[in-house]
């Protein structure tokens, strides 16, 4: 059975920078769209950008193991193969991070690959992975 799949929708202030950044840098496969909204598939969950006149930004940050991670964010857990491959991307890219590319809780039970960045609408975006997925919600 496969297990269900989750749809997240954002705000962007931007739908054609916006649209370039996650089909060109991110490598993200477009779906359906409108005058105002595009779906894209991101590591097989809905991700739908909607164009408004505000859209996007961080409103503040939490330490987290000596980082300063933006709130709010989203982003997705990975394979550590396609993590390496999206930080190489974003790298060759010339992204800018807010949080470098790390490993973080290093020899504890959540140790795990982060890296944190924005889109062009201030979306704060982090992808991860797990060095033991039997731990992403360990205490």
């Amino acid at each position: 059975m496969t297990r269900p799949r989750f749809h997240l929708a954002i705000a962007v202030h931007d739908l054609a920078s916006a649209r370039a950044f996650y089909r060109e840098i991110l490598g993200f496969a477009e779906g359906r769209s409108d005058a105002h909204w595009v779906d894209f598939d991101m590591f097989d969950h809905q991700l739908v950008i909607h164009e408004v006149e505000t859209g996007g930004g961080v409103t503040g940050t939490n330490p987290v193991d000596g980082d300063a991670v933006p709130v709010p964010h989203f982003g997705a857990l990975l394979h550590l193969t396609d993590w390496f491959a999206l930080r190489d991307r974003l790298v060759a890219a010339g992204t800018e991070f807010i949080v470098e590319p790390h490993v973080r809780f290093e020899g504890e039970p959540g140790e795990q690959h982060t890296m944190f960045f924005l889109d062009p609408s201030g979306n704060a975006l982090e992808f991860k992975s797990f060095a033991d997925n039997a731990h992403v919600f360990t205490p």
